[in-house]
């Protein structure tokens, strides 16, 4: 496979791209991470598992974020899913505003990093590698720790919040 340059790439409408995209599902998360004693973090959409074996994910964090900075330096990040009913929190994260994003927000220490209450899950990872991926940086890291919990998740789809609720089929 060959590398396609990007003075070879087709123009493409950004709106275009951007409306596709909106109407994909996908699950809600805040990114956090230490810095002097003080947390930070950030809302993210962009985030999957990698690996099982060893056990690794994906996050893409924008190049002007102030939380890639912080994790280039600690290299250890939090990876909180956000339940269903936590998208006011999403939105406090999704605002630029470094550590005042805590403001009134509870969290705790996990493995080094900000471990939010009542997600429906938290993992602890460390970055194993950073890859240039257009504007944004892709966090290939490790899972540390994994704490599941049982609430639905919070997903965003056609530029609102909502939750999956899985299809049960009945057996014939």
């Amino acid at each position: 496979m060959t590398a396609i340059d990007s003075a070879a790439r087709p123009a493409l409408p950004h709106d275009d791209f951007r409306e596709v995209m909106a109407h994909v599902c996908t699950p809600v998360a805040i990114v956090t991470a230490m810095s002097d004693g003080l947390p930070h973090g950030t809302t993210v959409s962009a985030f999957a598992s990698l690996s099982m074996d060893p056990p690794m994910v994906l996050v893409s964090l924008s190049r002007s974020s102030d939380l890639l900075a912080v994790v280039r330096t600690t290299r250890r990040f939090g990876l909180n899913v956000l339940a269903d009913g936590q998208s006011a929190v999403a939105l406090n994260f999704a605002r630029k505003g470094g550590p005042g994003k805590f403001a009134g927000v509870p969290w705790q220490s996990e493995s080094g990093v900000p471990r939010l209450p009542d997600t429906a899950g938290f993992l602890a990872c460390r970055v194993s590698r950073l890859v240039d991926g257009g504007d944004h940086v892709i966090l290939l890291s490790d899972v540390l720790s994994a704490h599941p919990a049982q609430a639905q998740p919070l997903t965003y789809h056609d530029r609102a919040f909502g939750t999956h609720l899985p299809q049960r089929i009945q057996a014939a």
